[in-house]
């Protein structure tokens, strides 16, 4: 199969487009057909080696969790998928090697839900890891409520703005930092935007005198500061991109593969509750480019990689 890989760690220049083995699939696996593969910040932060104290890295490295596609063989032991089934996942192990960035993948059912029937491929590639991260951290990590505040870093990103959609389903006010180009995207999606940058602090206390609810940082450094010095006294803050949140009093989170969890996602995306916004799809062969794109950490929205298919 066409795959990209990478056999060391590095910079995007250290990717290849080429041939490279079939997946064998397991008992409780199935053959995906890829049809469109997400691009996550995770994704080129474990191929610089940022992640290699906890996932090892089995060179050559396909990268990539996020996929939807079409199952073409399932395992001896799966019965909750058949042949032909579109599928989304989060298919993430516990060390990197068998990424989504190829014309395959074998994927455990445990990281599968049907593909929501509304979404394109491309829209469906871009909702695993970014709806499980921010529906785990609002519903698991932060608990939040009806009624509450709660504040979301970079709201109009991939993790920050399905982050807000599903806030404001959990009956909460939301405000989303953002730069001003995206106040009214971030608006769109049911947030009060706020400039993120120098005197975020004075501008969220004047947002919210009383203190925020729960705080979900997506950036961690000075994101992750002021919103620790906003917090109501029995506020919550969670963060996925900065250890001091430990400091702070606060939790880290990081996301887990859960069939039943994406699932419940797909089913919200099914009632237009969520959204995916796709920002640039890049065809397989220049995934590169699309990691390079997102590392410039701008993105409205997600990258997605899109796979050749002919029926």
């Amino acid at each position: 199969m066409k795959a990209i890989s990478y056999s060391r760690y590095g910079s995007a220049d250290v990717m290849e487009y080429g041939e490279r083995p079939d997946p064998r699939v397991g008992p409780d696996s199935v053959l995906v057909k890829v049809r469109a593969a997400a691009v996550n910040p995770v994704d080129w932060k474990a191929r610089e080696g940022y992640l290699q104290s906890g996932l090892e890295a089995v060179f050559p490295v396909i990268p990539g969790w996020d996929v939807s596609g079409v199952v073409v063989r399932p395992g001896v032991a799966v019965d909750e998928f058949a042949v032909g089934d579109e599928v989304i996942g989060y298919v993430r192990e516990d060390f990197l090697s068998r990424g989504t960035f190829a014309e395959y993948v074998a994927a455990p059912v445990r990281t599968l839900a049907r593909k929501p029937l509304s979404l394109s491929f491309e829209e469906a590639a871009g909702l695993p890891l970014t709806g499980l991260t921010a529906y785990q951290v609002l519903h698991r990590t932060l608990r939040v409520r009806e009624g509450e505040t709660v504040l979301v870093h970079a709201a109009a990103g991939g993790v920050g703005s399905m982050a807000v959609q599903l806030a404001r389903h959990a009956g909460c006010r939301v405000i989303g930092t953002a730069g001003p180009h995206n106040h009214d995207h971030v608006r769109q999606l049911g947030a009060e935007p706020v400039e993120y940058g120098e005197g975020l602090t004075d501008r969220l206390r004047a947002l919210v005198p009383e203190g925020i609810d729960a705080a979900f940082d997506t950036v961690g450094g000075d994101a992750l500061r002021a919103s620790a010095d906003t917090l109501a006294p029995d506020g919550r803050l969670a963060s996925v991109a900065d250890a001091e949140v430990f400091s702070h009093g606060g939790r880290y989170a990081f996301v887990r593969p859960d069939a039943a969890d994406l699932a419940h996602l797909a089913e919200l995306a099914e009632q237009g509750i969520v959204r995916v916004h796709v920002d640039r799809v890049f065809p397989l062969e220049l995934a590169a480019d699309a990691y390079r794109l997102n590392e410039e950490g701008r993105t409205r929205g997600k990258i997605i990689v899109s796979v050749e298919w002919e029926s």
